[in-house]
């Protein structure tokens, strides 16, 4: 996944499957995965959300000016991408 010259780097498919599984999973009733890209460590992690207004708290890539940047959103449950 991200695997063009828009995005930081390539994300590993076995990765982001795991990151859906333990967002559906979890005991809070998380409805969002995001994929944010940490500057420092250079490296994606999952943040999970139970809103999409918790999408917008966080700044875009290329454009965030943090040390995380939102590169995608996806609903846990259909496993589609939400339009940011």
């Amino acid at each position: 996944m991200f695997e063009s010259p828009d995005y930081p780097q390539p994300l590993r498919e076995d990765v982001f499957q795991s990151w859906m599984e333990n967002g559906r999973s979890s005991k809070i009733g998380y409805h969002f995965l995001l994929i944010v890209w940490n500057v420092y460590d250079e490296t994606y992690q999952p943040v999970f959300v139970e809103s999409r207004d918790a999408i917008a708290s966080y700044d875009r890539y290329p454009n965030a000016k943090g040390a995380e940047a939102l590169i995608a959103a996806y609903d846990l449950y259909s496993e589609v991408r939400i339009s940011l």
